[in-house]
């Protein structure tokens, strides 16, 4: 494969993956409460403020998840299957228990609305699952510096199509209203426990502990390249 060749097929796998676990549609319940209080004509750095924060905290478990992993000594299977488990109770809780917005909703109310840091850049947009997912996409022994960097360039898109939503999230909330932010945030975690299987497949295969049929296409936490 020539150095500029894309693997479209890959790329779209990982965009697919980062769209699910950062939720950009379920972010926007929790913004327009945030900026409830606040003065419209700040809502534009508001917003900017929440992904420009959230767009660091990611990038930087992007380069450096991987170096606190080798550092501790921990084998990429163990962290595959437990990123795998965590994803998967994340998805549980996306599908079965209150929904993202409603949950995030209820903590902005208890920390008096402290603006974009918390609980809008985090938990929200820069979520415990999409850090994980940034790590086990990035893991150096399976991807060049090229392919993270690709990576790298798929997270910036999610985010700043999380942004163009945040800016218009009033038009948007209007048409979807909470009830299709809570459909839409539940048929992700479906999407999102999927994936988190075959993470944890994956990882039992990585320290062949049994091993697994591959697929017929590689997989986005799978750890393998298309």
């Amino acid at each position: 494969m020539l150095p500029f060749d894309i693997d479209w097929v890959s790329n779209l796998r990982e965009f697919i993956t980062l769209l699910v676990v950062i939720d950009p549609v379920g972010t926007i319940p929790v913004y327009l409460f945030a900026v409830s209080s606040v003065p419209k004509h700040l809502h534009r750095r508001f917003a900017i403020r929440a992904i420009a924060i959230a767009t660091l905290v990611l990038l930087a478990f992007l380069v450096g998840g991987q170096v606190v992993l080798e550092t501790l000594g921990l084998r990429l299977g163990s962290f595959q299957i437990a990123g795998g488990v965590i994803l998967f109770l994340f998805a549980l809780s996306m599908i079965f228990g209150d929904s993202k917005p409603q949950t995030e909703i209820a903590d902005a109310e208890r920390d008096h609305l402290s603006g974009a840091v918390f609980p809008l850049a985090m938990p929200s947009i820069a979520s415990p699952g999409a850090m994980l997912a940034i790590v086990i996409l990035t893991e150096n022994s399976t991807n060049t510096v090229a392919e993270q960097a690709t990576t790298a360039v798929l997270l910036v898109l999610v985010l700043c199509l999380t942004l163009g939503l945040l800016l218009a999230a009033n038009i948007v909330h209007r048409l979807i209203g909470d009830t299709g932010a809570s459909v839409i945030s539940r048929v992700m975690g479906i999407i999102l426990a999927t994936i988190a299987v075959d993470a944890i497949l994956a990882g039992f295969d990585t320290l062949d502990i049994f091993e697994v049929a591959p697929p017929a296409s590689s997989t986005p936490l799978s750890g393998e390249t298309g």
